[in-house]
């Protein structure tokens, strides 16, 4: 593939910066099976020229993905993904992808937002989480809420 496989689009009024919308969007396409193992990521120049960003910008999400073991930059030839985020029931065909369109089909024929149906899927999911269950009934380890978890011990290792 020669880099046609993602289109980055950046959202200058989220807030959230350039280089993060990258990373999302690529693990994003990795997660949804759109991006496979082996696959080019488009040159900085084509994601310059299709998003009007700094190549820099560009440059940092490559690093970021390429440290985190997601893609690997061959000079002179690309930057390719070396590792698939994908999960079964997240490919395109899958029932669950499909019944989940349908979902939000009918969340935005009740007039919902984008925000609001995001806002009622991760309400779902948090829900779900706090049950301490998955689907199949299996309990899972529930994080004490005083425990920062491994985000805080990041933040107090640095």
């Amino acid at each position: 593939m020669e880099g046609d496989v993602v289109e980055y689009r950046i959202d200058r009024q989220s807030g959230i910066p350039a280089y993060v919308q990258i990373v999302r969007q690529t693990e994003q396409a990795l997660r949804m099976g759109v991006l496979r193992v082996g696959d080019k990521l488009p040159t900085a120049k084509e994601v310059v020229a299709a998003t009007a960003i700094n190549p820099n910008t560009v440059f940092r999400a490559y690093r970021d993905m390429e440290q985190a073991g997601l893609v690997r930059s061959r000079r002179g030839l690309g930057t390719f993904v070396t590792r698939s985020l994908a999960r079964p029931g997240a490919e395109d065909d899958s029932p669950l992808r499909t019944d989940l369109a349908a979902w939000v089909a009918r969340a935005r024929s009740a007039g919902l937002e984008r925000d609001d149906v995001l806002a009622l899927v991760t309400a779902a999911l948090d829900a779900h989480e706090r049950s301490g269950r998955d689907d199949r009934g299996h309990e899972h380890h529930r994080q004490d809420e005083n425990d920062p978890g491994d985000r805080g011990r990041k933040q107090e290792d640095a």
